[in-house]
């Protein structure tokens, strides 16, 4: 496992002693079955129960696509941004198994695997994943897919006994801790172009002496407007706009900032 991503291997060892503990001593696996309406007295089971399984093949595909997907979304986004994005997925499959199916007892990992599933999808729609080693389909097709499957099984299909809608929570937590961490970085993106714009490069002095015959004339009426400006009103009262307009003229030997 030394190739394994940090928590790809962690989640890969805890899946395998679970499942041990479960085929071996069984009535301390039950209490961490999710039972949605039973989580008042058994909170613990909205997380634990991502740890449990059916049976070796449950195991066997979901350890076979944690494998798979998980090491090259890690690396993607990072070790901690990676075990948020499956504990976001496999609760947020817990929550929707509270609304239709409630008294049902969820057990696997599925949710926070169909998490990384979607991620995976994310960032390569278009990388080539082969079913059962010999059937290729897009990354993008195969979240498609599968999300129309457990519609239809949710919803009455033949695929009795799985956990249809924790999947598709898995699905959807994942989605919107996607979106989040984009409009995180957007928005950091977005502080540092605004604190860069509440900065005016250069003396004041430096732009009352510029040679305006070497300013384009495109630029002139505008950089003149914005020097009354600061004449009658003060540097303090121009736009984000105009300070960026303004630095634009600084002379590179008189660049410090001025607040």
């Amino acid at each position: 496992m030394s190739n394994l991503t940090p928590w790809v291997q962690r989640l890969l060892l805890a899946n395998i002693a679970m499942f041990f503990v479960q085929m071996t001593m069984p009535q301390l696996a039950e209490p961490l079955v999710f039972v949605p309406m039973a989580v008042l007295t058994h909170p613990w089971s909205i997380v634990t129960y991502m740890f449990l399984h059916g049976g070796f093949t449950h195991l066997l595909f979901n350890m076979l696509a944690l494998f798979f997907f998980g090491p090259r979304v890690e690396e993607r986004v990072g070790s901690r941004r990676f075990i948020t994005l499956y504990f976001v997925a496999g609760v947020s499959g817990a929550l929707l198994s509270f609304i239709f199916a409630p008294y049902a007892g969820v057990i696997g990992a599925s949710a926070g695997i169909f998490g990384i599933m979607l991620a995976f999808a994310h960032f390569w729609p278009r990388e080539k994943i082969f079913i059962w080693g010999v059937i290729p389909i897009e990354a993008r097709w195969l979240v498609v897919i599968t999300t129309v499957l457990a519609i239809w099984s949710g919803m009455g299909g033949s695929r009795g006994g799985t956990a249809d809608f924790a999947h598709l929570g898995g699905y959807a937590g994942a989605f919107l801790y996607l979106r989040l961490i984009h409009w995180g970085g957007a928005a950091a993106k977005f502080k540092r172009k605004a604190e860069s714009a509440g900065r005016v490069v250069g003396s004041i002095e430096s732009f009352r002496s510029l040679d305006m015959s070497k300013v384009h004339e495109v630029n002139r009426d505008e950089l003149n407007r914005i020097l009354d400006k600061i004449n009658a009103e003060g540097l303090a009262n121009l736009t984000p706009q105009e300070r960026i307009f303004l630095s634009n003229f600084a002379p590179p030997d008189d660049r410090k900032p001025v607040s």
